[in-house]
């Protein structure tokens, strides 16, 4: 065993990190002597307590990889993978804190992409970084089909939680689903030198497993993708009435590959994206996608938007939320949502490009960060501080879904602006996967964000009406979450919706049998546990409310039912009731 080399690059915490590229935000780890914090992109989590382990290793090969967890296994550590980026919401990458942990960061392991031309195939590290593994590809004239809207994930990362675009065409909207092959890191007994390197491919069911892995059975070192001749594509949207949605969503996800519809409630408007490829030579345009959410912000815009906002929700002012809201929607509106053509100006639709100029965004990422602008949630700056719930339902059921939530709506239209102030409701299509932890049946996604208080125990305004919708997604209808996204009540009972769930659960036992790629944190996510109610656990959605006591019954808000869904228990403000 080749242990002198696993010392090089096995780092205990008080050694000098490897220097940063200097953008927003930071990292997701610092080291210092005693030991290391792992935190997410937006600061929601991240302590010495929570989130924290002794050593850190730095492999640049795949042997380099196998090495590391090989020293793992020999000495009994808990294993976590890092990357250089960390937007999971939940803390599957938190090591376990009963234990002495090790975290692999993959970044360093980001320096080979090999594009076969021939079999319409690409392999990268597992820290690759997606522009870069888009950039490649396209460069050799080639296009990868899918790929999320943001861009801030690694080409190991983004597969790991279900990491989508949204189209029911083809292969679907899920990058997984273009996973052919991937090599993957498992413990192994002495003989075989405590771990050992396993290619998974073709009809090998572990592939099944392993393409939504949640970084439980391994580290996945490379990962190999399908791609296509390279094309482009040509967008427009089109806001418009709300009011047929429900019967036009299939039919649009149906005429168009790559379509979307962005929902603004409390504006009754409907933004259609059409979104088709176009022949690489035939159509002319150079067009770049570059999202307005993604675009890197003036730091000083950025916390004026914050301070207005939390104004606003001491005050109890939801008409100021609401001029906020519409005021972004005619921006959205004005500026094409980003689409820029001949990658300058917004001069007029359609907006044509390039595959891999149009598909994913994320161009804060690359501010300096000696610039006055930021990613917008950039914990550093103490920027935007938000929710994210992303629900992915069976295509049938979203129908009643949405006409459930035109009546909330009808009932209180102005409690959807704090939705709207954000990104309205995003709806994507995701298609049926052989993956045991993706879809089971062809999808529809809705992602929403909305305000989060920089104290825990603090309540929002109007809480309750998003509380309602959460709560319908989940529990009426059913609806699946996305395991890299939502409030820990998503995933309660989450093992129940998926029919090949025992399946990734054998798979476990059989690649990691002794759970060293496990934590409590992961545990609680995987298995959808519950735990015990506290005093606000509503507030953080750590529970659903049962008495008044887990929402904040000193500052007025008591568990009440739901306005549409009654079986809802959602945490809503009566004033008259703090005397009762």
């Amino acid at each position: 065993m080749a242990w002198a080399s696993l010392f090089l690059m096995v780092i205990w915490a008080s050694t000098t990190l490897p220097a940063s590229d200097s953008t927003h935000p930071p990292t997701p780890y610092r080291c210092n002597a005693t030991g290391c914090t792992i935190h997410n992109a937006y600061g929601v989590w991240g302590d010495r307590k929570n989130c924290h382990a002794a050593i850190i290793s730095y492999p640049k090969t795949e042997e380099e990889i196998r090495l590391a967890v090989a020293y793992a296994n020999h000495n009994g550590l808990k294993v976590k993978v890092v990357t250089k980026f960390s937007h999971t919401i939940p803390k599957l990458a938190c090591p376990s804190d009963r234990d002495l942990s090790m975290i692999i960061s993959t970044e360093l392991h980001s320096s080979t992409v090999v594009v076969d031309a021939e079999n319409l195939a690409v392999t990268a590290d597992s820290g690759v970084a997606l522009r870069d593994l888009i950039d490649t590809v396209e460069a050799a004239g080639l296009s990868l089909v899918s790929a999320p809207y943001w861009e801030g994930v690694t080409a190991g990362g983004l597969i790991c939680t279900g990491s989508h675009g949204s189209s029911w065409w083809g292969r679907g909207g899920a990058v997984h689903d273009h996973v052919i092959g991937i090599n993957l890191v498992v413990p192994a007994n002495q003989s075989q030198g405590y771990a050992k390197i396993i290619r998974l491919e073709g009809r090998d069911e572990l592939l099944n497993a392993a393409k939504v892995s949640l970084g439980v059975l391994g580290v996945l070192s490379k990962v190999t993708f399908s791609v296509e001749r390279a094309f482009k594509r040509s967008i427009s949207y089109d806001f418009t009435d709300d009011g047929d949605i429900e019967n036009e969503y299939i039919s649009h996800a149906k005429k168009n590959e790559f379509g979307d519809i962005t929902w603004y409630p409390s504006r009754q408007i409907a933004a259609y994206r059409y979104d088709n490829r176009v022949p690489i030579n035939a159509t002319a345009g150079d067009g770049v996608f570059d999202f307005l959410g993604f675009q890197s912000q003036s730091i000083l815009l950025t916390k004026t938007i914050r301070a207005t906002e939390k104004a606003f929700e001491s005050a109890r002012n939801i008409e100021g939320k609401c001029t906020m809201a519409s005021t972004f929607v005619r921006s959205r509106e004005l500026f094409a949502n980003g689409l820029k053509n001949n990658d300058l100006l917004f001069t007029g639709y359609p907006v044509v490009g390039h595959q891999g100029k149009m598909q994913t965004s994320g161009s804060c990422l690359y501010s300096p960060s000696i610039a006055p602008d930021s990613c917008a949630w950039d914990p550093t700056i103490k920027g935007l501080f938000f929710y994210e719930t992303t629900a992915i339902f069976t295509a049938s059921r979203f129908r009643d879904f949405i006409l459930d939530v035109k009546k909330l709506r009808d009932i209180s239209p102005e409690s959807f602006c704090n939705i709207d102030i954000y990104n309205g409701f995003l709806v994507r299509f995701i298609k049926a996967s052989d993956a045991y932890l993706g879809q089971p049946i062809d999808s529809v996604v809705i992602d929403f964000n909305y305000y989060r208080a920089d104290d825990a125990k603090t309540p929002r305004l109007r809480e309750d009406v998003v509380e309602e919708v959460e709560q319908m997604a989940f529990i009426k209808y059913g609806a699946r979450p996305h395991w890299a996204k939502n409030r820990k009540l998503a995933f309660f009972g989450v093992q129940k919706k998926y029919g090949n769930f025992s399946k990734f659960v054998d798979a476990k036992r059989r690649l990691d049998p002794q759970n060293m790629f496990s934590s409590e944190w992961s545990d609680e996510i995987l298995y959808g546990r519950e735990g015990e109610k506290s005093d606000g656990c509503a507030l953080e959605g750590l529970c659903v409310c049962s008495e008044d006591r887990h929402c904040s019954p000193d500052n007025g808000y008591f568990c009440s039912p739901g306005l549409v869904y009654l079986e809802a228990r959602v945490c809503r403000y009566s004033p008259s009731s703090m005397h009762t």
